[in-house]
């Protein structure tokens, strides 16, 4: 009797911190949604950056061969340092067969497709209330909620980050600007805010 009581207390402790083991594994793991929701909304950023930068080069450029002095004042709406080398003649022609009215298309959305990208960034940030590189659980269900998305916390990282990035694709090609705002909005009224560690952060990918 003593044996068997002994080797069920043994048996009861190893399952209690295999139970927990296995809790903190997955807890610790919830950092790969920050991660890899930040990093696919990063990726998409780069990508528009160089085609704005690209838009608003070939926009000034044909801007110049009608005499005019700058762009159109919206041109200025994003602001960011470009490191690529400004398009030439040749790349703005290729590029811009139809002149000046095709690069003004162009650039518009390329211009709000940055913006869509950035603000959604922000949105990531801000979701992150304590900036600790990870989405707690409380954080994940409200970033579900605002984005209308359902939360199951029984479900994994990995399908909790690719719901996340599924919204982003979604709301990006439709370039829905105000949906994301609404969203933000929603994390603001629970008391979520950018912090200064956020607007460092969105001025480096800006850059």
């Amino acid at each position: 009797m003593i044996k068997t009581a002994l080797m069920s207390a043994i048996m009861l402790a190893l399952g209690s911190t295999a139970s927990v083991a296995i809790a903190d594994e997955s807890l610790g793991k919830q950092d790969g949604v920050f991660a890899q929701f930040s990093r696919h909304i990063g990726q998409q950023i780069e990508s528009d950056k160089i085609a704005f930068s690209k838009a608003s080069g070939c926009t000034n450029w044909f801007y110049r061969q009608e005499k005019r002095k700058a762009a159109p004042s919206d041109a200025q709406a994003i602001h960011f340092d470009p490191v690529l080398q400004p398009p030439s003649q040749e790349d703005c022609l290729r590029l811009y067969p139809g002149g000046l009215d095709a690069v003004r298309q162009d650039f518009h959305r390329a211009q709000t497709s940055l913006s869509v990208s950035l603000t959604f960034y922000e949105y990531a940030l801000v979701g992150d209330r304590d900036d600790d590189a990870r989405y707690s659980r409380e954080e994940l269900r409200d970033l579900f909620q605002s984005l209308a998305l359902t939360y199951d916390p029984m479900h994994s990282p990995t399908i909790h980050a690719a719901a996340l990035t599924e919204r982003f694709d979604t709301w990006y090609r439709a370039r829905n600007l105000e949906s994301v705002m609404n969203g933000m909005g929603q994390l603001y009224e629970k008391g979520y805010r950018a912090t200064a560690a956020d607007r460092a952060e969105l001025d480096r990918v800006t850059k």
